[in-house]
């Protein structure tokens, strides 16, 4: 299947304008974000969402059906190369998890009267909107072994749990819940999809988890990871999204799309670490040269290059899988660059934080927060080890098992070649 790595000139000047916007408009705002309140920070980028809105680049991944402009994935891929780049521009251009990948899956699962209460605000950006899969006591990469359940009693669903680790949890309007429905069902039929709405009696969203990405939390702030504990939440039974029993389903429609947001999102920060790494190659010296002519740095730029290069076509290879053949197709691609971009932008932040030395382990450079959050990479949505089981066996279905000798073996070779050949080293004896 041919594979054509051209773009039309109309898009690449929209992606210029997007180089400019993130770079010229967006960055230049981040060492304010943690000094003003999340209200303040709303009404500050506010106005800069609605530029995005004007040029027609709100929404880009969903349909125009949906208010969104119908992209797909490869355009979306080479938008969040560069959004990627700032911490709050995929917010800004309305591509920000758990959003973007909660409005997928009411757009493949709500009812028409479920999308006017929260999908449609949702795009809008007049609510917000959390997803709630993890719990603390059970394997998060299976998520076959979740506890958390729903019983039907008369019209309303009645939810016990407990949930952690929930993005966006604590400043949401509706949470989505995936929980047990029928213990009895087989394992990928067993769980549903329910909304809680912000303020239902029995959710308690008792506190925000301090991590490596917030060591110092303060509660309800965007980008928060929540623990949440459901006694006798009670919800209405219109409240359930899609079927009964069909919640592994709905999970996928938006855990695909949302894994290669992630990770192409990883390497606009990669390229950004790798801006700060040669900035400070070509500025610095030591031992009588610059820093540009000691090999060993030169080896940190090189490395780097490649790395943030070759996964850059591997996560564009995806992207153009999953809008020419669907996401079930591109499944394992979309793996490969959920675990090599991980390990990318994790080692290029590394390298140029190694290279500003006590500068970059300070927090006077955005290096220090940067190496913490990629150590996430790794984690979230599907621990890496599970992906790469998925890539080993979508690539070893490709293959046959063979008895006695492998199909290599040079004696069996020799003897199959000089049986099949014998007339040609005859004529030449």
């Amino acid at each position: 299947m041919a594979w054509d790595f051209s773009d039309d000139t109309e898009f690449r000047s929209t992606l210029s304008w997007i180089r400019e916007f993130v770079d010229h408009e967006l960055i230049p705002l981040e060492p304010l974000a943690d000094e003003v309140g999340e209200t303040a920070w709303q009404q500050i980028l506010e106005p800069l969402k609605q530029r995005v809105r004007d040029r027609g680049l709100w929404a880009c991944h969903l349909e125009k059906a949906l208010g969104g402009h119908g992209f797909g994935q490869l355009r979306l891929a080479q938008m969040n190369l560069i959004t990627g780049r700032c911490p709050f521009g995929q917010e800004v251009f309305g591509n920000m998890a758990p959003d973007s990948g909660n409005a997928e899956l009411l757009a493949g699962g709500a009812t028409d009267s479920q999308k006017e209460r929260w999908l449609w605000p949702n795009l809008r950006g007049e609510i917000r909107s959390a997803f709630a899969i993890t719990e603390p006591w059970v394997a998060g990469t299976d998520p076959t072994q979740i506890e958390s359940t729903a019983e039907r009693d008369g019209d309303e669903w009645v939810l016990n749990g407990r949930k952690w680790m929930i993005t966006n949890a604590s400043s949401a309007d509706f949470i989505i819940f995936m929980v047990v429905t029928d213990p009895s069902a087989p394992p990928h039929q067993r769980c549903s999809m329910f909304v809680v709405e912000r303020g239902t009696p029995g959710m308690d969203i008792f506190r925000d988890i301090p991590s490596m990405h917030s060591p110092s939390v303060e509660y309800g702030r965007r980008g928060n990871h929540s623990e949440i504990a459901l006694n006798n939440v009670r919800i209405p039974a219109e409240n359930l999204i899609g079927e009964l029993g069909g919640g592994f389903v709905l999970s996928q429609v938006r855990l695909g799309p949302g894994r290669l947001h992630h990770a192409t999102r990883w390497l606009g920060e990669a390229e950004r670490a790798f801006d700060m790494l040669c900035e400070r190659t070509v500025s610095r010296t030591s031992f009588g040269k610059t820093y540009s002519r000691h090999q060993m740095i030169q080896e940190y730029v090189a490395d780097s290059r490649i790395e943030i290069d070759a996964a850059k076509l591997l996560t564009l290879r995806a992207a153009w899988k999953f809008d020419q053949e669907g996401g079930r197709a591109a499944r394992s691609e979309i793996a490969m660059v959920k675990v090599y971009n991980a390990k990318v932008v994790f080692d290029v932040v590394d390298r140029a934080l190694q290279v500003h030395g006590s500068l970059g382990y300070s927090s006077d450079l955005p290096l220090e927060s940067m190496f913490r959050i990629a150590r996430m990479a790794s984690l979230v949505d599907g621990a890496n080890e599970v992906h790469k089981v998925t890539i080993a066996r979508s690539e070893l279905q490709r293959y046959q098992a063979v008895e006695g000798w492998p199909s290599e073996h040079i004696p069996t070779r020799r003897d199959l070649a000089r049986q099949r050949f014998g007339h040609l080293l005859e004529a030449m004896a």
